[in-house]
């Protein structure tokens, strides 16, 4: 079967794409950060700043990873209406990832075994860096000529502090917004790696709301924050945990957030992720 693309050359494009999230700050972050330090009043907060954008640097200038969690790959794919897939597409993604683990090198941290051992741990863990798989694939239809695919790199701190519940809204988008500051200014303290940039999604469903959470770091921008994004961030900067917890006016960095569609119900489904101070560690390519 004849595809649309060259099978050789999105392994190629994706491997790339992967190391280039698990190495290089994106522009837009590394000017959030710049802008941070510029009016950091806490001597100890700017240098932990300055230091994180000196460590990113080294990173990109020698394609290695940013952190030593190189975490979980997420993919998500963008399709127009003017292209079409098929699963040869995914299979070519799969083996891209898998070269970009073995060349980044990823931590090698897959657990072997069936359920059970996996579940416990008891087979120990697969040495080889590939051995790490993606996360289910996520298809986002787009409008125009459009074949593009988005890699996250999700380390696991940010994991163990993100949330998922619902919201009895009281048709209020204060309590919303409330029970999420709450939610950020808790795990902010508890994850350590801070500045963290907040990632939200508001859906119907626990998979809608992770799901448009996901979106929300593809297409937030540090450079452009709506009213309530600028709340849930002055806000969360109110509690003083500041850069890795050494007090200061940065404890979130900026927040990203994306609403989905909602149903006539007395809940709200939030999903919220408290993106480390590395994070999010995101590429792109055009395949």
């Amino acid at each position: 079967m004849k595809h649309e693309f060259d099978y050789s050359t999105i392994v190629d494009k994706t491997a790339d794409t992967l190391i280039r999230a698990s190495t290089a700050c994106h522009p837009d972050q590394a000017e959030a950060y710049r802008r941070a330090i510029s009016y950091e009043v806490v001597p100890g907060a700017a240098w932990v700043m300055e230091t994180l954008c000196e460590n990113a640097k080294a990173a990109k200038k020698q394609r290695s990873p940013v952190c030593d969690d190189t975490g979980v790959p997420h993919i998500i794919i963008e399709v127009g209406a003017g292209r079409s897939i098929d699963g040869s597409l995914f299979d070519a993604v799969r083996e891209g990832v898998a070269a970009g683990l073995r060349n980044l090198p990823g931590r090698p941290m897959a657990v072997q075994g069936d359920d059970l051992s996996r579940l416990d741990q008891s087979d120990g863990l697969d040495t080889n860096p590939d051995a790490v798989i993606t996360a289910p694939f996520l298809v986002l239809p787009v409008e125009g000529n459009v074949l593009r695919l988005h890699i996250l790199m999700q380390g696991g701190g940010p994991e163990l502090r993100a949330k998922t519940y619902r919201v009895f809204h009281k048709h209020s988008i204060p309590v919303i917004i409330d029970e999420i500051v709450d939610w950020a200014i808790d795990a902010a303290d508890a994850i350590g790696c801070t500045p963290c940039t907040l990632a939200i999604g508001i859906g119907r469903s626990h998979f809608e709301a992770s799901s448009l959470m996901l979106q929300a770091m593809i297409y937030g921008k540090y450079s452009e924050q709506s009213e309530l994004e600028k709340e849930i961030t002055n806000r969360a900067n109110e509690s003083g945990i500041g850069p890795l917890g050494m007090k200061g006016a940065h404890t979130v960095l900026a927040t990203f957030m994306k609403v989905g569609p909602q149903r006539a119900s007395g809940a709200r489904i939030v999903s919220m992720r408290p993106c480390c101070c590395v994070e999010p560690r995101i590429a792109s390519v055009d395949l």
